[in-house]
């Protein structure tokens, strides 16, 4: 996740310091789906949830023993998320055992189910952050949901929300379909007094991944940035507006730190740069983990092609801290990228962006990201080799049989 809000703070105001490199094992965000069930379907959703029942999930037991292993590695953060994880019904008890086994904890929600009691339960248990999905105002984000008025019951849910007291943010996923939308959720969250505003882009993984073709062009992604890049800095200039987040595309952070060069001050760049090359972009596998509903641990929520083993028989803090080869390869820096990435100049701050679509597409998780929307010539990439492009999906993803050279 690139905290573009943070970092323009910084830059802005002249008090970016790089931070430490932290020693010893990384303890990860986790974000746990609990169950795949969800009562949307969602044309961009990474797990494929549906309002039926799915076999194997955790039962309330084995979810109390993972929360106990959980609070002996000291997480900075849990994130509850699904399918829509309101629909367990022993959420609210599992929620409150979390609230005690990590500092930081957050809900990832379609935001439908929130409003009234299940509010009041939200803001007496304690959660830090509710996340709500939100793909457009009104029709469009009932159209991608696959469910009428589910616009009109996620915003009372995130007004009960604000009313109690809990900080709540919009989670926007960036298609061709959606992204004239952009602006429009800008402007909600001003409206209503929401705390956070979070940009996610397209990630080939579930229904994600058989809706590749409608990810948003590059250009597209381009322009999004330089919106929330300005919504940012005019932010940080008055001290109002909700922070600005994105995720699943690391090129952000460096559009932002080219932008930067362009505005402010040799020292100030050189420390952005510093301060984004030290968080070093993509996290999967290190500081970020899953926990799937079945409980099996990927190294994100998009590598559910690849499991490094699973809480029923061995401890999540076991499988983090073992010598498993992917987890191994992703914690690498550099890492072993090739093409365009491999040759970029900016590779340290961007981590390599999302490896999981490279991967869809080509079965190497070290190909270049057909996602970054830089030219060559704004990364430092000389050559003029035809660039990676997205096909539509018809049928079939590249086996995971992962190749790590």
């Amino acid at each position: 996740m690139f905290r573009l809000s943070h970092y323009m703070h910084d830059l802005v105001h002249g008090t970016t310091a790089r931070p430490r490199r932290r020693s010893g094992p990384v303890r990860p965000v986790v974000i746990w789906n609990l169950t795949r069930r969800c009562n949307l379907q969602c044309r961009h959703c990474y797990t494929s949830s549906a309002d039926v029942p799915f076999p194997g999930e955790l039962s309330s037991a084995q979810a109390m023993a993972v929360l106990d292993d959980l609070e002996t590695l000291r997480l900075p953060a849990l994130i509850l998320s699904g399918g829509e994880p309101l629909m367990r019904k022993d959420f609210f008890e599992i929620a409150e055992k979390a609230r005690t086994a990590c500092r930081y904890l957050a809900l990832s929600s379609n935001g439908t189910s929130l409003a009234g009691p299940v509010a009041d339960r939200i803001a007496e248990i304690g959660f830090d952050y509710v996340g709500i999905s939100l793909d457009g105002i009104g029709g469009m984000n009932d159209w991608f949901r696959c469910k009428e008025g589910a616009y009109e019951a996620a915003l009372a849910g995130i007004r009960d929300c604000l009313a109690r007291g809990v900080k709540v943010g919009l989670r926007f996923t960036i298609t061709q379909d959606t992204a004239a939308e952009l602006p429009k959720m800008l402007d909600l969250c001003e409206a209503e007094g929401i705390d956070k505003f979070y940009l996610s882009h397209l990630v080939y993984a579930g229904r994600g991944d058989k809706h590749r073709g409608e990810d948003a062009e590059l250009r597209r992604s381009r322009e999004a940035i330089a919106l929330l890049v300005e919504r940012a800095y005019r932010a940080a200039l008055n001290g109002t507006g909700p922070e600005i987040v994105t995720g699943n595309n690391d090129a952000d952070a460096v559009w932002f730190l080219r932008w930067a060069e362009e505005r402010f001050p040799a020292e100030r760049v050189a420390a952005l740069r510093a301060a984004l090359e030290a968080w070093g972009g993509n996290s999967a596998g290190l500081g970020v983990a899953n926990i799937d509903p079945q409980g099996r641990v990927h190294p994100d929520t998009y590598w559910s092609d690849y499991t490094v083993g699973n809480v029923k028989t061995t401890p999540f803090s076991v499988l983090w801290t073992g010598e498993d080869p992917m987890l191994s390869s992703l914690r690498q820096r550099p890492r072993p990228l090739k093409g365009r990435c491999g040759a970029c100049a900016y590779r340290a701050v961007c981590g390599g962006n999302t490896r999981i679509r490279a991967l869809q597409l080509t079965g190497d998780p070290w190909a270049e990201d057909p996602a970054c929307f830089l030219e060559d010539g704004e990364i430092g990439v000389a050559t003029a080799e035809p660039r990676l492009e997205v096909a539509p999906f018809r049928g079939k993803s590249h086996d995971p049989a992962h190749r790590f050279s």
